[in-house]
């Protein structure tokens, strides 16, 4: 049942709820991915499919194994309300599971999903789940966007429990940096519920049905930024409780007692974070007003993701060990041919115990013995080397590495010195991307000898590119195949960890595994050299691990690069 809710995208809710953000749609019913308990449920359905047919076009009448544009596979319907319907499908191109929204081009809300979709799909942030495709065809429009089975619905989350102060933290802290970023831009979640959020096994939560959503059922705001960051407060609220902050049952939890207003988390439940708590009550709709603090309340999530950043930060749990069970001492027990008369008590003998090794009279000779012949060798190593290098300062008539060889002696060849080599061109390499690109315009300050000058890269939700990606890079271009001895790279902004990979073509390889690599290394200063020199034209500085921005995100940033032959 998780599997399945988890990869829709936020097809329903299972709560009849009215969330806040939701109230501008007063007709909507939500509908759900999971299966309801019938005698629950089942009459409200049929009232909202009643309703749904009279008012909207019918659904469009399709099955399992029917392929949209020749491509997108149906495998499985989730929703079905108000004249759409949501599919779990597979890009047979490409060979992958998606989920797919399906609408009537005759659908009063066909543009304006159409329309939401696109605008989501321009934005490309990571933290959320990507739109692949909108089209309009056959009197059809269908919306294609990610699966992610693999990741969790927060649904389910809270399902088994409050979480505690770290990945409360953790949630608030992602999902409200998520939104400001997409309210910037202009767009608009409006159905921020714990069905739209999901967390991947890596810890990263992602936001799913960004503006579609809305646009499906209808939704609309006159004040999108708070109701957004309302809908952040409820979900920190719900985290730190497990109840939903509104005297209403909604989303599998209990809402709170009637009559009795917006409780602050920490007088709902015992040992929830009071910094937390304040939080959850400033986004929430009670003008700021918390039992300790009078605190500005935060209407945009931009306010409330700064006001996350200036909390301090909440470390993970200590884990907890279980001790080993107490060493049971055993003897051993002789036995006797006969029995033992009774009342008759059986003693052990008393046996000698022998001395530990090397404690004997033998044994501490033996280790004298030892360690004067281990003195004696190393005095005697110590002579022939300082004697062999006596020796070779006398012999050597000028500087070692402009001796010339002598090739008719069998000499060695000559130690070729180091030189600068030059860059000729750099480009910034991210064929992992969504883009395939990472911020280009500012590779050339990876080799303008400023060291006051960088090249950064995204910002990323963990140090391992939130696992999107393994890495990105910055491809080096020696204008021609050259000798490479070592290559000398700064970062800024903390430790980083990187590979040098090589590649001796005329052209840039489309992959990470085109080039060949060579060294690896980790800090600020990093010296990446080769356990020998290699001929090569292109080089590929690759970062493979970021260091924290100081901004709750993680962002490499290199200054400078050298290249020595």
């Amino acid at each position: 049942m998780a599997e399945r809710s988890t990869a829709a995208v936020d097809v329903a809710d299972n709560s009849g709820d009215k969330p806040l953000t939701a109230k501008a749609d007063e007709a909507t019913t939500d509908g759900t991915a999971e299966a309801q308990d019938a005698a629950d449920t089942g009459s409200q359905e049929e009232t909202d499919e009643t309703a749904a047919s009279k008012t909207f076009p019918a659904t469009p009448d399709l099955h399992s194994g029917h392929k949209l544009a020749g491509r997108y596979r149906l495998e499985e319907c989730v929703t079905r309300l108000d004249g759409f319907s949501s599919w779990r499908a597979v890009d047979e191109k490409l060979r992958r599971a998606v989920g797919v929204h399906l609408l009537p081009a005759d659908h009063p809300r066909a543009r304006s999903v159409l329309a939401a979709a696109r605008s989501s799909a321009l934005l490309g942030d990571p933290r959320f789940v990507q739109v692949l495709d909108a089209v309009e065809e056959d009197e059809l429009v269908y919306v294609v966007h990610e699966w992610l089975p693999d990741a969790t619905e927060l649904t389910a989350l809270l399902s088994a429990g409050p979480m505690d102060a770290h990945d409360a933290y953790q949630l608030v802290s992602q999902v409200s940096q998520a939104m400001a970023a997409a309210h910037r831009e202009g767009l608009a979640h409006l159905r921020l519920t714990p069905g739209a959020v999901l967390r991947s096994s890596s810890g990263q939560y992602r936001i799913r049905g960004l503006a579609v959503n809305a646009a499906l059922r209808g939704i609309t705001s006159d004040g999108p930024q708070r109701a957004d960051t309302e809908a952040i407060g409820a979900l920190l609220y719900a985290a730190l409780t497990q109840r939903w902050p509104y005297e209403s049952d909604a989303y599998g939890l209990t809402g709170l007692p009637k009559g009795m207003g917006l409780l602050p988390p920490d007088q709902v439940r015992a040992g929830v974070h009071r910094g937390l708590s304040e939080i959850a009550m400033r986004a929430l709709a009670n003008d700021g007003a918390t039992a300790s603090r009078q605190e500005q309340p935060c209407t945009t999530p931009d306010e409330l993701a700064k006001a996350v950043a200036a909390m301090p930060r909440i470390p993970p749990p200590e884990p907890a060990f279980t001790a080993p069970p107490e060493y049971q001492r055993t003897t051993y027990q002789q036995g006797t041919y006969g029995r033992p008369a009774a009342g008759a008590v059986v003693t052990q003998p008393v046996v000698p115990v022998p001395p530990a090794p090397l404690q004997s009279r033998t044994g501490k000779a033996l280790k004298w013995v030892v360690s004067a012949l281990l003195i004696a060798a190393l005095g005697l190593g110590s002579w022939q080397l300082a004697e062999t290098l006596i020796d070779r300062d006398n012999n050597s008539g000028g500087d070692p590495g402009t001796t010339q060889s002598n090739p008719e002696n069998n000499d060695a060849p000559p130690v070729e010195k180091s030189k600068p080599v030059p860059i000729v061109t750099a480009q910034d390499y991210d064929p992992l991307g969504a883009d395939g690109s990472e911020k280009p315009q500012s590779i050339g300050n990876v080799y303008d000898d400023d060291p006051s000058s960088y090249w950064h890269t995204d910002w990323y939700a963990s140090a391992e590119f939130g696992n999107l990606k393994t890495g990105v890079g910055v491809v080096l271009d020696l204008g021609k195949t050259q000798r490479v001895g070592k290559v000398d790279v700064s970062f800024l902004g903390g430790a980083t960890s990187v590979e040098l990979r090589t590649a001796d073509g005329s052209t840039v390889p489309t992959s990470p595994t085109g080039f060949d690599k060579v060294a690896q290394g980790s800090g600020t200063q990093v010296s990446l050299k080769p356990s020998k020199p290699v001929q090569a034209r292109y080089l590929l500085v690759w970062l493979t691990k970021l260091p924290p921005s100081g901004e709750g995100n993680y962002r490499g940033k290199v200054s400078d690069i050298k290249v020595t032959s």
